[in-house]
């Protein structure tokens, strides 16, 4: 858990990819939803693909915005966002989603794409 100043108090909450089958019971709770890729890792991504598709479905997330970071980006081997885009087939699952889905390339190791990130956390979850 970790909370930020956005600039009301918003706690993060971290469950990772093993942690899928309790996901839902975290659902209630969620104002907006981080779904990380790795986007370094191309046998990952159909695995990642069917959990973010669980979640889109979710009917207590169908009106929470969502933003879709792919992570990794200053790994040699990463794969761009148009790739990603057309891995995931990004603009199909954009056209049958409820919720609003934002995607951005991030590196949580050198910091790149964060600056973005914490402007939709703002947009999304500012001021009530």
């Amino acid at each position: 858990l970790t909370d930020l100043r956005l600039p009301r108090r918003v706690t993060v909450r971290e469950l990772g990819g093993c942690m899928g089958p309790i996901w839902h019971s975290y659902y209630g709770d969620c104002s907006a939803l981080m779904f990380v890729v790795d986007a370094s890792n191309p046998t990952q991504v159909s695995s990642s693909c069917i959990q973010l598709l669980s979640v889109l479905s979710a009917a207590p997330l169908a009106s929470v915005p969502v933003l879709i970071l792919f992570n990794k980006i200053d790994l040699p081997c990463y794969m761009s966002l148009a790739e990603m885009k057309s891995l995931f087939r990004m603009q199909d699952m954009v056209s049958c989603a409820t919720q609003p889905i934002t995607m951005l390339e991030t590196s949580a190791r050198d910091g790149s794409g964060l600056a973005d990130v914490l402007q939709w956390l703002r947009a999304t979850l500012g001021d009530p």
